[in-house]
C-alpha cells in the first residue's frame, strides 16, 4: 500500500468513525451540562490511554513542551466542546456543521492577522463565498427568530479554527495531549451544573461509546493522516462529515435537514473543494528560477 493511500484510508476512516458525534448527541436523553461532563471525561480517558500507549515513559514531557500554546489550546477545546454540543443541542445538525464547515477559512484569517501569514486572492475569495452558504443556511432561521443555534455554532467555528492556528503556532510540537486536557477542563467546567449520577444504564453505554472510544479513534487517525497525505487532501475529505452527520440524524431521527441548509451547505462544499484544489494546484506549479 502506498503512503498516499494510505493516509487517504486514514483521513476517511477517521471521518466516518467520527460522522455519527452529532447523532449520538441528539440521540442521548440527559440534559446538556451532563452529557458535555461526560462527553469531557470520557475522552479525556479514552485519549489519555491513547496518549500513554503511544508515549509511554515520555508521556510527562509530551504534556511540558507544549507550553503556553499547549495551555491556550486545553482551554479553546474546552469551550469548543462546550458551545458544538449547546450548537448540536439548539439548531440542527446540518446547519452547526455547515456552519463549523467555514472554520478553514477563518483560520487563515486568523493566520494572517496574528502570524502575519499570506492569505491568497483565491481564499478571500472563497470566504466570501462561505459567508454566502452560511447566509443561506441560517436566512430562515434568523426570519423565525430562531437563530441562537446557529450563533453557537459560530462560535465553534471560530473556536476550532483558533485551535488550528494554535497548532500552526506551535507547530514544533505536538498539541494532541492538548485535546485530552480540554475534554479534563470542561468536565471542570460544567460539573456544578450537570447530575453526573443522574444517567441511565443506556445513555451511559452511548457516552461511553462516544468519548471513550469514537473520538479519541477518530482524533488518532487524523492526526496520523497529514504524514501521508497533505494538509489540504485532509481537509477535502473532512467535508464528508458535512454529509454525514446531517445523514445519520436523517435516517434514525427523520431530521430534515431543510431546503436552505442544503443549498447553503451545496456551495460550501463546492467552495471548500474548489479552493483546496486550486491550491493544491499552484502549489504544485514550479516556479521560475
Amino acid at each position: 500500500m502506498g503512503a498516499s493511500t494510505k493516509g487517504v484510508l486514514l483521513a476517511f476512516f477517521g471521518i466516518l468513525v467520527l460522522s455519527p458525534d452529532s447523532l449520538l448527541i441528539r440521540s442521548i436523553t440527559v440534559d446538556t451540562w451532563t452529557l458535555v461532563f461526560w462527553r469531557g471525561a470520557f475522552m479525556a480517558a479514552g485519549l489519555g490511554i491513547c496518549l500513554v500507549l503511544i508515549y509511554r515513559g515520555g508521556l510527562v514531557e509530551a504534556f511540558r513542551v507544549m507550553g503556553w500554546p499547549g495551555v491556550g489550546a486545553s482551554l479553546v477545546m474546552a469551550v469548543g466542546t462546550l458551545i458544538f454540543v449547546l450548537a448540536i443541542r439548539t439548531t440542527s445538525v446540518a446547519n452547526t456543521l455547515i456552519i463549523v464547515g467555514i472554520s478553514p477559512l477563518i483560520a487563515a484569517l486568523l493566520s494572517r492577522l496574528w502570524l502575519g501569514e499570506r492569505v491568497a486572492f483565491r481564499t478571500w475569495l472563497a470566504i466570501g463565498a462561505a459567508m454566502l452558504a452560511v447566509y443561506v443556511t441560517i436566512s430562515e432561521n434568523v426570519v423565525s427568530g430562531n437563530w441562537v443555534g446557529d450563533a453557537y455554532a459560530g462560535c465553534a467555528a471560530i473556536l476550532v479554527a483558533l485551535h488550528v492556528v494554535l497548532a500552526r503556532k506551535a507547530k514544533e510540537v505536538s498539541l494532541v495531549p492538548s485535546v485530552a486536557v480540554g475534554g479534563f477542563l470542561v468536565s471542570l467546567m460544567v460539573v456544578w451544573k450537570s447530575t453526573p449520577m443522574a444517567v441511565n444504564t443506556t445513555d451511559m453505554l452511548l457516552l461511553a461509546l462516544l468519548g471513550a472510544v469514537l473520538l479519541p479513534a477518530a482524533l488518532s487517525l487524523l492526526v496520523l493522516a497529514p504524514r501521508y497525505i497533505s494538509a489540504p487532501e485532509v481537509s477535502l475529505i473532512k467535508l464528508l462529515e458535512m454529509i454525514l452527520g446531517p445523514t445519520w440524524v436523517w435516517l434514525v431521527l427523520g431530521e430534515n435537514p431543510g431546503r436552505a441548509a442544503m443549498i447553503g451547505g451545496a456551495i460550501l462544499i463546492t467552495t471548500l473543494i474548489l479552493h483546496t484544489v486550486v491550491g493544491r494546484r499552484d502549489s504544485d506549479t514550479p516556479v521560475a528560477s
